[in-house]
C-alpha cells in the first residue's frame, strides 16, 4: 500500500531546474522542500542500469543521510535512432561542467554520424519516494516527440531541442506551465516529469487544505 507524504520533504537533487520544477508540482500539496544541493549533501555515485535504478540511489542516499523522506527524479532523452542513447547517461553527455550546449550538438553529430534521418524521441522521468526506514514508491512518466534545431531558452538541459508531439513549441519555448500542461492535478501532465508527478500525488499525496 502506498504510503502518504506529509510535512517536510528532502528533494535529492543538485540540479536548480530540477530542483524548481519539483518545488512547483510540490506547492498545491503543502509540502515543505528543501534541496540536497542546498543541504551541502555529497552527491552518491549513479551505479544504476535503469532511471529507476539512479532515481533510488539518490532518494535513499538523501533519507538516510537527513532522515527526512527523500524526493528523487533520474531522467533524461532517448533518442530512436541512437539506440535510445544519451539515456541514463544524459547528464554526463554534458560534461563536468553540465554544457548542455555541447551535449545537444553531440547528439546532432552522433545522427550525422551515424546517416539517421529518424529524428524521433522521447524523455523518461523516474520519480522515486524513499523513506529512512528504507520504504519506496516508484513512478514513471515518459512524452515523445521529434528532435529539432535548438530553440528557446526556457526550461533546462535538453529541453530546446525537444518538440513534443502534438506541439509547435518545444520545451525549451514553453513557460514551466506550459510544459507542465494542463491540470497535471486532474491528470493532464504533458512533460515526463508532469506524468510520473500525475502518478504519485494519486498515490501519495492530497492536495492542502
Amino acid at each position: 500500500m502506498s504510503r502518504r507524504l506529509t510535512g517536510k520533504v528532502v528533494i535529492a537533487t543538485h540540479n536548480a531546474g530540477k530542483r524548481a520544477e519539483m518545488r512547483a508540482l510540490l506547492a498545491p500539496f503543502g509540502i515543505e522542500a528543501v534541496s540536497a544541493g542546498e543541504l551541502g549533501l555529497p552527491e552518491p555515485d549513479e551505479t544504476g542500469t535503469m532511471f529507476s535504478e539512479n532515481a533510488a540511489i539518490k532518494a535513499h542516499a538523501a533519507a538516510q543521510a537527513t532522515g527526512l523522506p527523500a524526493f528523487a527524479d533520474d531522467s533524461g532523452l532517448c533518442v530512436d535512432a541512437l539506440d535510445g542513447a544519451p539515456g541514463i547517461f544524459s547528464a554526463r553527455w554534458a560534461g563536468p561542467t553540465k554544457d548542455f550546449s555541447a551535449a545537444m550538438a553531440r547528439v546532432f553529430s552522433e545522427l550525422e554520424q551515424r546517416g539517421a534521418t529518424n529524428r524521433k524521441a522521447h524523455f523518461v522521468s523516474a520519480l522515486v519516494l524513499a523513506w529512512p526506514d528504507g520504504h519506496t514508491e516508484l513512478f514513471e512518466g515518459r512524452v515523445f516527440g521529434t528532435l529539432v534545431p535548438p530553440r528557446g531558452d526556457a526550461g533546462f538541459g535538453y529541453d530546446p531541442i525537444f518538440q513534443p508531439d502534438g506541439h509547435a513549441q518545444t520545451f525549451g519555448e514553453m513557460t514551466a506551465e506550459g510544459k507542465h500542461g494542463g491540470d497535471w492535478q486532474k491528470g493532464e501532465g504533458l512533460s515526463h516529469r508532469a506524468r510520473a508527478f500525475v502518478l504519485l500525488s494519486r498515490a501519495c499525496l492530497a492536495p492542502a487544505s
